[in-house]
């Protein structure tokens, strides 16, 4: 992949969308380095990479649409290009302060060269994305679909102890020790939060109103999650030991939840007994 276009037309946006699709990306590297590049990939096995062509190669322009057509030659090659209209790129510079590659304080006249020198490899682009409507999570879920590069989202379950510590990567942490405590039953105490004795003693009919919240919780949450873009979210469900309660939670939240997400489980401390 070859990504170009505008300054401030959403080429960083695009660039982690590639790299989370499991792109190897690398930012402005001058032409006549191209090939060399593809040939160290192809040496380690890697696939898929995608360089970044914009302004900065203005001194390698003349060079670029012949590395280009070199490149095609030797592996399969897209071209995709963003741009907005002028007067989005005018409030997005005003709005973020920065300073435009080309630099000289005009920023109407800097766009409009800019715009010009690169109109060729515009002109060879398998894709041109106008991103003037669109939002930086609209975006990497076209440059996505472009690429045939969705994938599902994952809902990651994971059960614990409070007494280890809870998951480090967790983005919500929930509390299950205000369900029955299966450790002071002296049959139930041996047996994991897996086995449907204990799950029966965790969610007695008084807890059910408790459990419900945490699933409208959990659901709510990854929703909101995806509809902003991310391509999963961690669920950490804790009691004391993570053997018993935050087991039969993460086990029945994943059960409940399936039907609307990719869910994963994975049960931390449950070896640690």
């Amino acid at each position: 992949m070859v990504l170009s276009g505008l300054s401030g037309a959403g080429k960083t946006t695009a660039r982690f969308a590639l790299e989370d699709a499991g792109y190897f990306t690398v930012d402005n590297l001058p032409p006549p380095l191209w090939q060399g590049f593809v040939d160290g990939l192809q040496s380690k096995g890697i696939e898929r990479a995608a360089i970044v062509a914009d302004v900065r190669l203005a001194p390698w322009f003349g060079e670029l649409e012949e590395a280009l057509a070199a490149l095609r030659r030797r592996a399969e090659v897209a071209v995709l290009f963003l741009e907005a209209r002028p007067e989005v790129l005018l409030a997005r510079y005003n709005l973020t302060r920065r300073v435009h590659p080309l630099g000289d304080g005009r920023l109407s006249q800097e766009l409009a060269r800019e715009r010009a020198g690169l109109g060729r490899l515009r002109e060879r682009a398998d894709f041109v994305v106008d991103t003037s409507d669109t939002s930086p999570r609209e975006l990497r879920r076209r440059i996505l679909d472009l690429l045939n590069e969705s994938r599902p989202f994952l809902l990651r379950l994971v059960s614990f102890g409070f007494k280890w510590g809870p998951p480090p990567d967790a983005d919500l942490v929930l509390d299950a020790r205000g369900f029955p405590n299966p450790y002071y039953d002296p049959e139930l105490k041996p047996l994991p939060g897996s086995d449907p004795r204990v799950q029966a003693y965790v969610f007695r009919p008084e807890h059910e109103d408790r459990y419900r919240a945490m699933r409208s919780l959990v659901g709510l949450s990854a929703e909101a999650a995806e509809a902003e873009g991310r391509r999963g979210y961690t669920v950490a469900v804790g009691c004391t030991g993570g053997y018993h309660r935050s087991v039969a939670v993460a086990g029945r939240l994943a059960e409940d939840l399936s039907s609307r997400f990719t869910v994963e489980v994975e049960h931390r401390d449950l070896e640690k007994h």
